[in-house]
């Protein structure tokens, strides 16, 4: 069986990591580099580093930061934040990164996941999907979940599929940083409509959580977390020793 993956995910702001919920009330937590570096040796098996406010500041991804993170790390690392042009996909590609996630370029501009598809591949590009419920639907937000789109998000998934998005990160708004569990309604819907990798995002908030994520949705590829990581509240190892104990296939 395919071993299901554990995701730290560093949120960077003006260099630093920082974490809120629901995207809100930011507080800073390390270095990117140093915590990188940690993970990558306590059994990481991806990182994911966005550059969070490089959409909302109409700027380009610090590049010299990620290219001192992706010299300290071992494992793949998928970057995000300011994509908006297949240039963008090759300057972060040359400073380490092994995929490159898109959001608020894409939706501006759909083709941009196409035509990264054909430079460099499906399995480069990752689609990163901010969704809220509005009035009981599904929702794409940009910008960092700041703009409400107000596309209607499993089929804005699937139609970045289609174009070439050979990955889905949801981030579900609703439960970030909240530590009540992973949206399931939410990520059950999106492995419904797509046949690609699906990364779930948002809520974690004890080991039980992940048991309960992989076991209720087989069709579940990785768990990722951020500030349960940070501030010591799951350590990998552990998270991964239960994963074994209740049968979910991990690297240890």
């Amino acid at each position: 069986m395919i071993t299901k993956r554990i995701i730290p995910c560093l949120d960077v702001k003006d260099g630093r990591v920082v974490k809120g919920i629901n995207f809100k009330g930011l507080a800073d937590v390390s270095s990117p580099v140093e915590l990188a570096k940690f993970y990558s040796d306590c059994g990481a098996d991806e990182l994911v580093f966005y550059d969070i406010t490089a959409s909302a500041e109409g700027r380009t991804l610090f590049t010299d930061i990620l290219r001192e993170t992706a010299r300290k790390v071992f494992i793949p690392l998928t970057v995000g934040g300011g994509i908006n042009t297949v240039s963008d996909f090759d300057r972060v590609l040359k400073c380490g990164a092994d995929k490159v996630s898109v959001n608020s370029g894409a939706i501006r501009n759909p083709s941009l996941i196409d035509e990264a598809a054909k430079l460099y591949g499906d399995q480069c590009v990752v689609l990163s999907a901010d969704v809220k419920r509005v009035d009981g639907v599904f929702r794409v937000f940009a910008k960092g979940g700041r703009e409400n789109t107000g596309m209607e998000a499993i089929s804005w998934i699937k139609e970045c599929v289609d174009r070439g998005a050979g990955e889905i990160v949801v981030n579900s708004i609703d439960t970030d940083g909240v530590k009540g569990g992973f949206d399931l309604e939410m990520l059950d819907a999106v492995c419904k409509a797509v046949s690609v990798p699906v990364i779930a995002s948002g809520g974690a908030g004890n080991i039980e959580h992940f048991i309960t994520l992989f076991n209720t949705l087989p069709g579940v590829d990785a768990g990722l977390a951020a500030s349960i990581f940070h501030f010591g509240e799951v350590k990998i190892e552990d998270l991964k020793k239960a994963m074994k104990g209740a049968g979910i296939p991990a690297r240890l």
